[in-house]
């Protein structure tokens, strides 16, 4: 029997998943110490798990370095990815918004050529396209978003949003939700059909625990 591989996405996400894991009688231990160490293996269920940035999961499983892949949402719409979106895991909910000045609330159909700053361009774009049928000027930066409309590189931003604490102490607010995020159980198309069994009883018990999680 080959060993099942399992990209997690370093971080909280990767800590919320061994918890799952574990339930369903995974060996998640070695993961928990404090070590560099990025691969870990389960003897006794041949499965291995794989630490990796989160907007690597989706490339890992796409291309068959894992089979399942625990990610959230955000990155797999801004990815792309060709794969199975198998389970929404509840955890790390969010939401992807677009933020600005309270100014600009319910004013931004009225700008042209409306300046959108964001880590996710992929997501902002096809949002201002397909669902506002809007054109905007898109500008893709890699940190401190909240920063672009205050020094006037942009006048709104897209951007991942929780309690919504950093963008009241710069002085944003959410102006439109562009969706909901959380994350997702992702499966390697080839590995679905080559190792269905094995994969699908992992994802009911993961579907099992997200419902009784949820009541």
């Amino acid at each position: 029997m080959r060993y099942l591989t399992v990209a997690l996405a370093k971080g909280r996400l990767a800590e919320l998943a061994m918890d799952i894991f574990s339930s369903i009688g995974m060996d998640c231990e070695q993961m928990k110490e404090k070590t560099r160490k990025l691969i870990f293996t389960d003897e006794k269920n041949k499965m291995k798990f794989i630490l990796v940035k989160a907007s690597d999961v989706p490339t890992y499983v796409e291309h068959g370095a894992a089979d399942i892949g625990i990610v959230g949402k955000d990155t797999l719409l801004e990815e792309g990815r060709n794969l199975y979106e198998m389970v929404d895991l509840g955890f790390g909910k969010c939401r992807m918004c677009v933020c600005g000045p309270t100014a600009l609330k319910g004013r931004l159909d009225k700008i042209k050529e409306l300046k959108v700053a964001s880590k996710y361009t992929g997501i902002a774009s096809r949002y201002f396209r397909d669902e506002k049928g809007q054109t905007v000027d898109m500008i893709k930066l890699h940190g401190s978003v909240e920063l672009a409309p205050l020094v006037g590189l942009s006048d709104v931003i897209v951007d991942i949003v929780e309690t919504g604490k950093t963008l009241k102490e710069n002085g944003l607010d959410v102006l439109e939700t562009v969706c909901d995020l959380s994350a997702r159980l992702v499966v390697n198309k080839v590995s679905m059909k080559m190792e269905r069994d094995r994969i699908m009883n992992i994802v009911d018990k993961f579907q099992r625990i997200c419902k009784e999680v949820e009541k």
